[in-house]
Order: C-alpha cells, then sequence, then structure tokens
C-alpha cells in the first residue's frame, strides 16, 4: 500500500514537473506566426476533372507558380507559369483562368481597398504561346476573362472596360463613373460588406454579353475618417455610408452587348436591392435576385436578355429576414437548386425552368451548411451539414429525390470538400478541437479516402513544448434553452480551488464561436491566459446559427437584448461551480461581441467585474442600413429596439473595470461608436480605460500593432481579473 502511494505520488511529480518544463504562449508568437498551419493556397480543379492546380509560393526568393497536380497520384504534372520565368513580374498573390483554360489572369502590386475589394496591376497569361498581357498600366480591379479567353473585361475609376487580347484594343463601356457619385460594375461600401461581393459583372456563357450593376450614389450621406499618415497634415477619407434609416444607392442593372457595342437598360420594377445576379445555361436568359428594404421579401427573376422581358421565378418572404447566398445552381435544362430556410431549417430544394418546386431535398433538424454542387451524370447533390451535431460538419451525398443519402466525411469535428469539377474527386480538410487542418483525397462518389495529401503533425509536435489545455464542450441550460458551450481550464487544475472566469463571444446573428475545429489567433491567445491561471469559457446564446430558424431569429428588433441576457444568466450559472471564484468574471468581444461586452458589463454589474470591448458598436443608428434594417428595420419603425440596448445611454450602470479599444480609420463600425461611447462615461463621472490604434481599420492589425493590442488586453486581465 505504502509503494502504490509513493508511486503516484511519484507520479503526480513528475506530471506537475513536466507541465512546469513547458513554455508559456507569447503574443509575439502568435502574431508573428509561429503557429501558422499549412494549407493548399488557392486551389482550383481543372476542367478535365482529374487534376487540380495550386499556387505556390518561395519565401525565400519572393518567386511564385501555378501548378498543376494530378489528383490519382497527386504528383506534380507540371508548372503552368513561374515568376521567375515572367521578366516584367516578380510574383503574384492570385490568379484565374478562363472557362476553356487558355488563358490567365495574374494578380501582382495588389492593395486593400475594404474587406473584400482591392486594386491591383494585372496581366493575362496565354498558356499555349507563353505570351503576357498588361491589362492596364494603373491598378484596375475584377478583371475577368470572357469564357473563350478572347476578351478581358475590369473597371477603373467606377468605369467598365473591354480589352480585345488578340488586337490590344480597350473599349469603354461606361463613361459617367465619378467617385462618391456613380459605379459602374463593382459595388458600393455596404453591398461589398453585407451581401459580400464585389465584382458586380457578370459574362453570359458565350461571351457575347455582360450584365452589370449601376450605383447611383448621389443622396447617399457622406462619412469622413481623419487619415493621420506621416504627413505634416492629416487628409480625409471620404466615402458614402448609408447609415441605418438614410438613403441607399439606387441600383439599376444593365446588358451589354459585345457585338453592337451598345448597352440595353433592365427594368426590374420596385426592386429596392439587387443583391445577385447570375447567367443562366441559356445564353440569353438572365437570373436576377431582388430583395425590399426590410429583407424580407425575396424575388428571383429571369430577364430575357434580347427583349429586356423579366418575369419571376420564385418568391420567398419571412416575418423577419432572408439571407441572401451563393447556392443557386443552374442545371443543364436551366432547372435549379436552392437553399431556404423555409420549413425551419436551412436545405436545399429543386425547382423546374419555370420556378415550379420539384422537391425537398434534404429535410431533418439540422442545417445545410454548405452546398458543393450536383453530378448530373451521377445524379448526386453533394453537401456539408450540422447532421453529426451543431458544432460538427460532416460532407454527405443524396440524389435529387432526396433518396440515398450517403455519409462521405463525417468524422466527429469539421469536414470541408474541395470537389474536382466531374465530381469524381475530393479533397477533404478536416479539423477539430485538437487537430489542426489535415488534407486527405477521396473518392466522391464513395467517400471512401484514396491518399494522405498533407497534415500538420509539425505543428502538433511544436506545441508539445507548450502549456495548452482542451476545449471541453458541453451545453448550459439558460432561460430555457440549452446553448453550445466551451470551457478551458488550466492543465494544473484543481476543483479545489477557486479561479477567475474570462468569458468570449461574439454572439451576432447565424454566427458561431463555439465549433468541433482548430484554433484561431483568438483561442492562441486564451491558451496564454490559461497558462497563467484563468478559466476561458464560451457560449453561444440566442441568437447564434445552426440550430434552426427560430432559434436564430428570435432576436429581430431587439439586437443584443436577448443575447445580453444569456450571456449574464451563463456567468451567473457559472459562478455557482466549486471552482469558480464568483468575485472574478470578466468578458470580452470584438465588433458586435465588443457591443456584447460592453453591454453585459452595464446590465451585469452584479455579475461581471471586468470587460474589454474591441470595435465595439454602441448604437445601431450608426451602424449600415443593409445589415442593421435586416435585423431591426429601421430607427423610426423601431426606435426602442435602438435604443434600449444602446450602452451610452446608460453609462451610469458601470461598477466594474472596463477597457475600450477602436481603430481610428476603421470604416465598418465607425470609431464614433467609442467616441460618443467615451463622452457618456465622462458626463457621469464614469472611470475607464481606452486606447486608440491610429489609422487601424476594423481589423486593427499591421506591423507590430496586433501585438501591442493583446499585450495591452493581457495586462488589463492580469491587473483586473
Amino acid at each position: 500500500m505504502q509503494k502504490i502511494h509513493i508511486s503516484v505520488l511519484c507520479f503526480i511529480s513528475f506530471l506537475t514537473f513536466s507541465i512546469a518544463q513547458k513554455k508559456q504562449i507569447s503574443i509575439e508568437e502568435i502574431y508573428r506566426g509561429a503557429f501558422r498551419t499549412e494549407g493548399l493556397d488557392v486551389l482550383r480543379s481543372m476542367n478535365n476533372g482529374t487534376q487540380y492546380t495550386v499556387l505556390n509560393s518561395n519565401r525565400a526568393n519572393g518567386t511564385s507558380t501555378i501548378d498543376k497536380y494530378d489528383y490519382k497520384t497527386l504528383e506534380k504534372v507540371e508548372t503552368i507559369v513561374a515568376s521567375s520565368n515572367l521578366s516584367d513580374i516578380k510574383n503574384f498573390t492570385s490568379y484565374g483562368f478562363s472557362d476553356d483554360e487558355t488563358k490567365i489572369v495574374l494578380a501582382t502590386d495588389v492593395t486593400s481597398i475594404y474587406r473584400r475589394s482591392t486594386l491591383g496591376i494585372f496581366y493575362v497569361y496565354d498558356i499555349k504561346s507563353k505570351n503576357l498581357t498588361k491589362i492596364n498600366d494603373d491598378k484596375i480591379q475584377e478583371p475577368t476573362l470572357s469564357p473563350n479567353g478572347a476578351k478581358v473585361a475590369y473597371v477603373k475609376d467606377n468605369n467598365l472596360y473591354l480589352m480585345d487580347l488578340k488586337s490590344g484594343n480597350t473599349t469603354q463601356l461606361t463613361k459617367d463613373g465619378e467617385k462618391n457619385k456613380i459605379i459602374n460594375g463593382v459595388t458600393d461600401w455596404v453591398y461589398e460588406e453585407e451581401f459580400a461581393f464585389v465584382r458586380a459583372f457578370e459574362w453570359n456563357v458565350d461571351g457575347t454579353k455582360i450584365a452589370f450593376l449601376r450605383f447611383d450614389e448621389t443622396n447617399v450621406p457622406e462619412f469622413s475618417m481623419d487619415v493621420y499618415g506621416t504627413a505634416k497634415y492629416p487628409t480625409q477619407h471620404v466615402f458614402k455610408y448609408p447609415k441605418a434609416g438614410e438613403n441607399n444607392a439606387i441600383v439599376s442593372l444593365h446588358v451589354y452587348d459585345v457585338n453592337s457595342d451598345s448597352v440595353s437598360d433592365i427594368n426590374l420594377g420596385d426592386a429596392y436591392y439587387v443583391p445577385r445576379i447570375k447567367w443562366m445555361n441559356d445564353k440569353n436568359s438572365l437570373s436576377v435576385q431582388t430583395i425590399n428594404r426590410h429583407q424580407n421579401h425575396l424575388k428571383l427573376h429571369m430577364v430575357e436578355a434580347k427583349t429586356g422581358t423579366v418575369s419571376t421565378l420564385l418568391e420567398e418572404k419571412d416575418e423577419a429576414y432572408i439571407k441572401i447566398t451563393d447556392n443557386l445552381t443552374f442545371l443543364k435544362d436551366d432547372s435549379f437548386i436552392w437553399t431556404s430556410e423555409q420549413d425551419g431549417w436551412n436545405h436545399i430544394y429543386l425547382y423546374n425552368a419555370d420556378g415550379g418546386l420539384m422537391n425537398q431535398i434534404t429535410k431533418g433538424n439540422w442545417e445545410v451548411t454548405q452546398y458543393y454542387g450536383y453530378d448530373q451524370n451521377e445524379d448526386r447533390i453533394y453537401y456539408q451539414s450540422t447532421e453529426n451535431g451543431s458544432i460538427n460538419r460532416g460532407v454527405y451525398s443524396v440524389d435529387s429525390r432526396g433518396r440515398k443519402k450517403k455519409a462521405l466525411s463525417v468524422e466527429a469535428g469539421t469536414n470541408k470538400a474541395s470537389f474536382s469539377t466531374d465530381f469524381t474527386y475530393y479533397i477533404n480538410t478536416y479539423t477539430n478541437t485538437t487537430t489542426p487542418p489535415v488534407f486527405t483525397l477521396h473518392k466522391a462518389l464513395s467517400g471512401k479516402k484514396i491518399k494522405d495529401i498533407k497534415d500538420n503533425q509539425g505543428l502538433l509536435n511544436k506545441l508539445e513544448m507548450y502549456k495548452t489545455s482542451p476545449k471541453e464542450f458541453s451545453t448550459i441550460n439558460v432561460n430555457g434553452n440549452d446553448l453550445n458551450m466551451y470551457m478551458i481550464k488550466p492543465n494544473d487544475f484543481d476543483p479545489s480551488k477557486k479561479y477567475p472566469l474570462f468569458m468570449y463571444q461574439y454572439s451576432g446573428p447565424g454566427s458561431q464561436n463555439v465549433s468541433n475545429s482548430w484554433m484561431s489567433d483568438r483561442d492562441y491567445w486564451h491558451q496564454s491566459l490559461v497558462a497563467q491561471g484563468y478559466i476561458v469559457a464560451c457560449v453561444d446564446g440566442r441568437g447564434t446559427g445552426f440550430k434552426g430558424r427560430d432559434f436564430k431569429k428570435v432576436t429581430y428588433l431587439n439586437l443584443v437584448k436577448y443575447e445580453t441576457e444569456d450571456q449574464i444568466a451563463a456567468a451567473r450559472k457559472l459562478s455557482e461551480l466549486d471552482y469558480i471564484d464568483e468575485d472574478r468574471t470578466g468578458i470580452w468581444g470584438w465588433s458586435f461581441g465588443g457591443h456584447m461586452s460592453t453591454n453585459c458589463l452595464l446590465k451585469g454589474n452584479d455579475v461581471f467585474e471586468m470587460a474589454i470591448a474591441v470595435a465595439p458598436v454602441t448604437s445601431w443608428r450608426f451602424y449600415d442600413t443593409i445589415y442593421t434594417e435586416r435585423f431591426m428595420r429601421t430607427p423610426s419603425e423601431n426606435p426602442s429596439g435602438y435604443d434600449d440596448n444602446s450602452p451610452f445611454n446608460y453609462p451610469e450602470l458601470l461598477k466594474g473595470d472596463y477597457l475600450l479599444i477602436h481603430g481610428s480609420g476603421d470604416d465598418n463600425v465607425h470609431v464614433q461608436n467609442t467616441m460618443r461611447m467615451v463622452e457618456a462615461l465622462i458626463q457621469a463621472n464614469k472611470q475607464f480605460d481606452w486606447g486608440i490604434y491610429p489609422d487601424k481599420n476594423h481589423g486593427i492589425y499591421g506591423g507590430n500593432t496586433r501585438i501591442h493590442l493583446f499585450n495591452k488586453m493581457t495586462n488589463f486581465v492580469k491587473e483586473n481579473l
């Protein structure tokens, strides 16, 4: 008995010594890329379905290549183009083929405009002749090759242009483009941010027509930001930003005929937003999605390009709102596949070419989270879903009648598939909370694994030297709902001790933070805090995603009200655990999450002792039309929804320690939000800490910025929790 006791003590001592020898993850390591994962960069399947291309970069000499690989062997077949062989290009950072794969657009010297939009110098590379053609001497946007690679359309200075690659001649298709007034062929700020697309022009199937959107921003209010830079005087960045209740751009649809060099205008009636355009397989048929200002009445139109006739294929209504997706897929006969939440969960539907419902393909109390495509030869639809639990993602297939379902890659965790063009193969990317990305090749019909491609075992080996702790997944019953939760405890956790609790959340509509997937940079920061004796927890409350329409849309007209109530109640319940110090509870979040953490500290001042808010919204009156009105309607229709949960309306509730951070160059959530909160706290005579990062946008990064930011946040946690 004595020997066993001594053995156990020795093992515990060895384990404690072993843990003590491990390093703590540092902020500098996180944001200097020490834990970066390996991946397959810009992978595109070739038309033949048997090969794929990848963009490979050589960091040592700064060159890049587009390499072709064989799916079956995973061996490199050839290098299609190497920047080292191009006298005009040192490297390229992205690429795009023409539909016939004879030419490639290469992107160089790319700079960001906003979240998704960029400017760059672009070239067209002819694969057969190896000729390189510069599209324009100036920086341009969204160059896109015609299907046969003969022409390239692009946007410059808010106008649409067309270049003939054989003759070298360029035609200016629109001439009224003007900054902060008229935009042709690309989206305005709010469409880019909230409808998630930039290129607002599309080639038809044979390259004879280009459909494009025109934005008239004349009556949209302007927003201005000081840019401090390094010069003697600051400058101002002025752009059109429609805040909730204000005028949006007037959007119109037009079709350019390449052969006749003429533009026709399409009358879409009372359409308010035009969030998607997409050509059908018939060269004269264009699909157009329109939605009303409240975003609860969506129409799918068919435009006959020759005559301009517009008919309605499908209408969908919702008591709250309808989300726009890219899942619309036209089959050979222009029947189409569509996803919808109309039965309470996001599922796949099949309609005939006239818009008549043929059948609902997927059904059940789970969500289709990604639609991959349809193999018409095998009658198989491929998709990703939450059938294995809302925190997991699996890859499945089913026939067009909703039968013969096949589970392809469904191991608990997150599975993402990239299919070959002909759906013979797919590359699966698998992660879970303890497994960084693993890439494997599979047969699409059976899901059978053929080969391992790449893993991140080297990263796992490296992390063995550091103090890390697993996420423990569970649910917590709060306000009548079982909410998904994870908790991270120190790896020397002692249930007889008391630990401070630090909660993290985002909570935005349809979002998810509690997922069985690999770590983000913020997870590494949480690991650093846990190694210093904190318990980190995250709870996805009402309004978050992948648990059905009703769970997500219960927050309609009252953003952050129920979400705040859930975080406060969850913190209160967690504080009842024997190992949680109820007098040391903190919370933090970014953007929507910053709004949440601020509200939690004020409205839950008897629960939370500390909060950090990064780039927070503090009034939905300051945020953009499309996002805010989708969930809140306009301020004139719903004033209490806007004001009852705006924290600068009740700054007197602040009792705990509060750190408020913002970038002065945030074009998304304007620093105005923080300034109004600061002024309210000052006038309420409440002390707080804050920091402004000059000229930094919503992501607050660049150089040492993230290192400085997270060291500041770490110090605040250690001093106040």
